[in-house]
């Protein structure tokens, strides 16, 4: 009896301090809100820059993204290693621009210019193919019947190993991203000021999400990939090749991240062997946000995540006087992450399962 009376009492103190989390951050939302707007402190310029800002680099985030929760989807594994890949696609990416830069296409005119990004976009794109199957096929494929926790250690392996093999290659040091001299040329709109950079990043994301989501729910090999996903020992049994499901979801999520990594590098002008441990984490907590193995979730859950760290410190502590907001961008993200989790733990879409799986 008093075991019982002592598991209520901390049930409710536990359910208690959730709900008094819960309010104390609705509160500094809301209220850091309202102080900041009726301040007048920021102007709608500002206001557009940090919404381009959180939608570009929301953008990446959501790209990479779609790696992990499509993984999780169908082998219930997180892969640690896809921030790696990401920045192997950005490093192919730097080394395909460099030697157009050489040639003279890369700055030759503004078409020129956008045939090589797409060059880069898609050099990456397969190396960071190429290396995604070696690890799924070095790695994950002769524990994909082992208990959950030992993939999980060989996904870190993989991740070290793929890091430092890189910085054993090409070094510690930063490389400068090569410069696209139309990129940083502001689009001719007069009530807006955005680069054509911004422009590409998001179109570029968007055609990709789009092509990624009429793959995965319009093809055979999409809706392979599905059946997969719910149930692998009966798709199995109707004759779907389930290794071939599974590569092509590491190919096709690898494909997306290394494109990603072109764009993340001429967003930010550089790339080092680390480059792919912080957009990795942030795209895996924008999964998580979206509902992890939910493809729309996952793009979702990658441009909320963007837009909060964009808008989020400025928006909600700026009316309380918080020093320092540029530096407080993760902590805002990841506090956004825990309160979508304590409110509904699935994400912002929640996972698609089916009865049998629930």
């Amino acid at each position: 009896m008093q075991v019982r009376l002592a598991d209520r009492v901390t049930d409710l103190a536990i359910a208690t301090f959730l709900w008094a989390f819960r309010i104390s951050v609705v509160l500094i939302v809301v209220v850091g809100s309202f102080l900041t707007l009726s301040s007048g402190k920021y102007g709608l310029e500002t206001w557009t820059g940090l919404v381009i800002t959180g939608l570009t680099t929301g953008s990446v985030y959501a790209l990479v993204a779609l790696g992990y929760t499509m993984v999780y989807g169908i082998l219930r594994m997180i892969n640690f290693a896809h921030g790696d890949i990401f920045m192997i696609g950005g490093f192919a990416g730097y080394f395909a621009g460099l030697a157009l830069s050489r040639l003279g296409f890369l700055n030759a005119n503004a078409i020129a210019s956008l045939i090589s990004i797409m060059i880069m976009m898609v050099v990456a794109g397969v190396f960071a193919l190429v290396v995604a199957l070696l690890v799924e096929r070095i790695a994950y494929r002769p524990l994909r019947n082992a208990p959950r926790l030992i993939p999980l250690i060989s996904a870190f392996g993989a991740s070290y190993f793929l890091e430092y093999s890189v910085k054993g290659w090409a070094g510690p040091g930063v490389y400068a991203f090569p410069d696209v001299a139309v990129l940083d040329q502001l689009v001719p709109i007069d009530f807006v000021r955005i680069k054509w950079l911004d422009v590409l990043v998001v179109i570029a994301a968007l055609v990709m999400m789009a092509g990624l989501y009429f793959f995965v729910m319009r093809t055979k090999v999409g809706t392979a990939i599905r059946a997969v996903s719910e149930d692998k020992a009966t798709a199995a049994l109707m004759g779907i090749d389930v290794d071939r499901a599974i590569v092509t979801t590491f190919a096709v999520g690898a494909a997306m991240a290394g494109a990603a990594g072109v764009l993340f590098g001429l967003m930010f002008r550089q790339i080092n062997y680390f480059s792919g441990f912080e957009p990795g984490l942030k795209a895996f907590t924008a999964a998580v946000l979206g509902g992890i193995g939910n493809i729309p979730g996952a793009m979702l859950g990658g441009l909320f995540l963007g837009q909060v760290e964009a808008v989020g410190p400025q928006l909600f502590l700026d009316g309380f006087g918080v020093p320092g907001l540029a530096g407080l961008a993760k902590a805002v993200g990841f506090t956004m992450l825990v309160l979508i989790l304590v409110f509904r733990p699935s994400g912002l879409l929640g996972e698609r399962i089916s009865g049998t799986r629930a």
